[in-house]
């Protein structure tokens, strides 16, 4: 999968800006920004639902939007709200979305045996799916976005409202994906999910700030984490508000994680505290990807 210069504007605001990007096949890729970064409008040009303002998309060696509707039959998409039908049992569900990719009645009732059991809705075939919890509904979602046995899956967001365990079994699920060969998109603002993707991208505005493995793009942080140990970490994060060189500062328990723009600030990070009566000890700390998201994402300029 492969973009260059992808833009979308919608009036005068710019939800896409120029982003050039190279998707390798059978990996995980993840989007990584907040809310309104552009995420579900790039995943939604790189399905050919949506036609870009500008830019050249390549996907699965079919050119888009131009092959739009050739690309359909071979991805999978699970959007971020939950799209199935509510009225309509699990296996209602399952029976309607083979029919839309053209199934025969023989490959149907092979495929839905198929996900019933490895998705675990053995128990749940008659039930509507409006009445099942977050995590069933979400089984049953990726269940009907890979009934095709799509080379790629799109998936924008699809955690985001089931629990932590649903959260790791859903991801066990995806790298079983992964190993037979699929190709996966995934969007998120969960760190911890942004850990599990082979590569990712740090969106912002629309842009590209950063790109490359999570090992990488901590390898590369351009910052410099500290933890401070304190007895009174609010007041050493008010203290810290405003010195020139902090990035970014968050209570971590009763620690306080300080984001600093090099070496060079330590030691204007404990010279503040002392001054301000707060007693604390200032190391350095291994980075996260949340310290390359803020360092990404206040930088200002991408890759």
């Amino acid at each position: 999968m492969v973009t260059h210069g992808l833009t979308r504007r919608f009036g005068d605001l710019t939800a896409v800006d120029h982003l050039d990007l190279q998707i390798p096949r059978s990996r995980v890729y993840g989007f990584l920004g907040p809310n309104g970064c552009g995420k579900s409008t790039t995943i939604r040009m790189l399905c050919g639902l949506l036609l870009p303002s500008e830019g050249d998309i390549r996907v699965l060696d079919l050119d888009i939007p131009r092959q739009a509707e050739t690309l359909k039959r071979r991805i999978g998409y699970m959007t971020q709200s939950f799209s199935l039908y509510r009225d309509l049992s699990v296996t209602e569900n399952l029976q309607f979305v083979a029919h839309l990719f053209g199934l025969d009645r023989t490959r149907t009732r092979q495929r839905l045996e198929q996900l019933i059991q490895t998705y675990r809705l053995d128990a749940l075939t008659t039930q509507l799916a409006g009445t099942l919890s977050g995590g069933q509904k979400q089984r049953l979602a990726l269940a009907a976005a890979v009934l095709n046995e799509p080379e790629l899956l799109f998936l924008d967001e699809p955690t985001s409202a089931v629990d932590p365990q649903s959260r790791r079994d859903f991801w066990a699920e995806l790298f079983k994906l992964t190993e037979a060969g699929t190709t996966l998109l995934v969007s998120t603002h969960y760190m911890d999910e942004a850990e599990r993707c082979h590569q990712l991208a740090i969106l912002q505005e629309g842009r590209l700030m950063r790109e490359g493995s999570p090992d990488q793009l901590k390898a590369d942080l351009g910052a410099l984490p500290l933890l401070v140990e304190t007895a009174r970490p609010h007041a050493a994060e008010l203290a810290l508000a405003n010195l020139p060189g902090v990035l970014s500062s968050a209570q971590i328990g009763a620690s306080l994680r300080v984001l600093v723009d090099s070496e060079n600030t330590r030691e204007p990070v404990a010279d503040r505290l002392h001054s301000e009566g707060i007693e604390a000890r200032v190391a350095r700390t291994d980075p996260n990807l949340e310290d390359v998201f803020v360092a990404a994402t206040r930088g200002g300029n991408g890759p």
